[in-house]
């Protein structure tokens, strides 16, 4: 994943997502054509800002396999080490009308926030190229995660603060956000071993109350 050269701040992350907002509002808008715009730091920029609407209790439907697999294979290419590559038809997919738009928008003002507590920290967390991986590994797991079909609340907002919150925090060299991002994975890995366990335990009552009345 891409990491802010703190010699060389440049524009910041919230700016360029309002300015995005303004330029594709009205209208459809690819995969590509964000990418195009956002140039040396778009496809960590994407994974912001895809992570954005699941950070929400229920999740748009309909949304979820394919954010979730943009995110899961840009972070697996960043935790192989490897430039990031998304399938054609990825790239060619356009995202609902105006959603981008108040998806970016939305995403400026969080990120707003976030830069004004996002600061380097806890340096070993993010010093080496290594640990970049990791963490970039970790955020493919919290996509996995999204990817996961449980309409429940929650299901998708643990994992996706885990995307958000190792994302930017790998970006902004903070590693305190990056271990928030670790907490937020596992939590969200935990609530569906519970979903699970419950709706196992939920069939067995059904099976037993049916075997008894029969």
């Amino acid at each position: 994943m891409h990491t802010r050269d703190l010699q060389q701040p440049g524009k910041k992350v919230s700016a360029e997502l309002h300015e995005l907002a303004e330029r594709f509002h009205q209208h459809r808008v690819s995969v590509a054509e964000v990418i195009e715009v956002l140039h040396e730091r778009a496809y960590t920029l994407l994974i912001i800002i895809i992570a954005l609407p699941f950070c929400v209790p229920v999740t748009p439907p309909g949304l979820s396999l394919p954010l979730g697999f943009v995110i899961l294979i840009i972070a697996t290419c960043f935790a192989l080490g490897r430039a990031p590559w998304l399938p054609g038809w990825l790239l060619r997919w356009r995202l609902p009308p105006r959603f981008f738009g108040m998806v970016a928008e939305v995403a400026s003002r969080v990120l707003n926030l976030l830069e004004r507590v996002l600061r380097p920290r806890w340096p070993r967390v993010t010093g080496s190229p290594g640990l970049v991986r990791l963490h970039a590994a970790m955020v493919a797991v919290a996509a996995g995660l999204l990817l996961i079909p449980a309409p429940v609340p929650l299901s998708n907002t643990l994992p996706a603060f885990g995307v958000l919150l190792g994302t930017a925090g790998t970006m902004e060299r903070d590693g305190l956000s990056v271990v928030l991002g670790y907490v937020f994975t596992l939590l969200g890995a935990a609530y569906f071993v519970l979903i699970a366990f419950m709706g196992a335990q939920a069939w067995e009552f059904i099976r037993d109350k049916l075997a008894g009345a029969f």
